[in-house]
């Protein structure tokens, strides 16, 4: 598939995310236990009652594969960008944090994400948060005007990641931090897996090697590279994903195979720094 035609059909399937609340990159309730589904998914994935219960309810649309707020040390004052902001989950709890004195900016190229932030903005009365609407591979950003950049499983959806780490970099300031939760390959997937288009809806095909992705943030400057945390998608939370099983039907995927491919995948949380 062309960039473009990418981009538009992730566009597609993002707004009809957040018209049905549907997860992307989580485990679903089937999977990982009773109650609210978009909580069960958050809880699984690292964030805390008490982080869930802070911000407006339908900020949290349960498609993130962690939680890139836990790790990313966040100071008072601190001037935030998010890429690829949803409904504005992980801006409002980067904002409780950096507190009034401080800015988070979410950006998405979804129309429906950005309207449903602001609504969540508004309803939850942020005065620090503010939500553009951008590409990741083109920021809507100064140069040199963000302490640190966050994503939750965003990047790997992007046809063009090193222009993605390459714009982290000019938005950044000199020491300032990169923490991303993304999805990445541990080998690699069957050809019949890559080509579909509901696999890169799902955070799936879109995804790079593990080393492949690390060496991109390198790549665009960043020092201190490092992963901070790493899980295997468990195989039943593959399997009950609901665009997993749209890839599941769509390819006629035996149990094998199923398992191989969930074997594959793995979530990790990546830290880097912009050089002084």
């Amino acid at each position: 598939m062309k960039e473009a035609e990418i981009k538009r059909i992730v566009r597609e399937g993002y707004a009809d995310r957040v018209q049905h609340k549907s997860s992307c990159c989580a485990p679903t309730q089937t999977c990982c236990g009773s109650g609210d589904a978009t909580r069960t998914i958050s809880k699984a994935i690292g964030y805390t009652e008490k982080e869930m219960d802070s911000v407006p309810d339908s900020a949290n649309l349960g498609l993130g594969c962690g939680n890139p707020i836990a790790l990313a040390s966040l100071i008072e004052g601190e001037t935030v960008l998010d890429l690829g902001s949803g409904a504005g989950f992980d801006c409002f709890l980067a904002a409780n944090r950096v507190g009034k004195s401080g800015k988070v900016i979410g950006v998405d190229m979804t129309p429906e994400m950005i309207e449903k932030a602001r609504e969540n903005a508004e309803k939850g009365g942020y005065q620090n948060v503010e939500f553009r609407l951008g590409d990741i591979e083109s920021l809507p950003a100064a140069d040199n005007s963000i302490d640190i950049i966050i994503s939750n499983c965003v990047v790997n959806l992007s046809p063009d990641k090193k222009k993605v780490f390459r714009e982290a970099f000019r938005v950044l300031k000199p020491g300032g931090r990169l923490m991303v939760s993304d999805i990445v390959l541990l080998k690699e997937l069957p050809d019949f897996i890559r080509k579909s288009v509901a696999a890169y809806v799902g955070c799936i095909s879109g995804a790079l090697m593990k080393a492949e992705y690390l060496d991109t943030i390198t790549e665009a400057g960043f020092q201190e590279v490092q992963v901070l945390d790493e899980a295997i998608f468990p195989i039943d939370c593959m399997a009950n994903d609901p665009t997993v099983k749209a890839v599941i039907n769509e390819m006629d995927l035996s149990a094998d195979e199923i398992k191989d491919t969930a074997n594959s995948v793995a979530s990790i949380k990546v830290r880097g720094v912009k050089p002084e």
